[in-house]
């Protein structure tokens, strides 16, 4: 996610739709990813992130900056996905993309597959995890947080943010060696 002035945010806050499209722009495609990685489903994803867009631009006035705004977006993202998420309260499949297209080449065809392959494959053992675990593990692993951007992100202790991360680091390797995936 690209940084975000604090004038854009203050203007955003104000009511100023223009500042408010710069922060949606910026923000837009963090935002849905990880979304993604907790809901494990492009569609949830997607109406996830209309969700956290509408709390930050409700709550943007209420922004202090006393943590970074980044933090603040992760915590709003991983929070709703979660509850999304409980809600819900179904089992995910991975969903499966249309990967032939007029005109592909062999090899750009084979590349896809393989990409598709090892996404779902990904999605498939996050899928595995708690929605809590989900979470600190797209956050640590997929997203690069710190131990202490995610217990700010997700309001929880660091030591807590330790345990989920041992558990599911566990649990992925136990799943990934039953079922055989050497790279992930």
């Amino acid at each position: 996610m690209e940084d975000i002035g604090q004038d854009i945010l203050i203007k955003a806050s104000q009511g100023e739709a223009q500042a408010f499209e710069e922060v949606y722009r910026l923000t837009s495609s963090f935002v849905y990813n990880v979304a993604l990685r907790i809901v494990n489903n492009r569609e949830d994803a997607l109406e996830v992130a209309q969700e956290v867009f509408m709390t930050i631009y409700h709550k943007l006035k209420n922004f202090r900056f006393e943590s970074s705004f980044k933090t603040w977006v992760y915590r709003i993202t991983a929070n709703t996905a979660i509850n999304f998420a409980k809600k819900k309260n179904r089992h995910k499949t991975v969903e499966l993309e249309e990967f032939f297209k007029e005109g592909a080449v062999e090899n750009e065809v084979r590349a896809k597959i393989n990409r598709e392959d090892a996404q779902a494959r990904i999605e498939t053992l996050l899928a595995a995890l708690t929605q809590d675990q989900r979470a600190c593990v797209t956050l640590r692993d997929i997203e690069g947080l710190s131990y202490e951007e995610i217990a700010q992100a997700l309001n929880i202790n660091i030591n807590t943010v330790r345990s989920r991360l041992k558990r599911s680091r566990e649990k992925l390797l136990s799943l990934k060696n039953e079922v055989g995936y050497e790279r992930v």
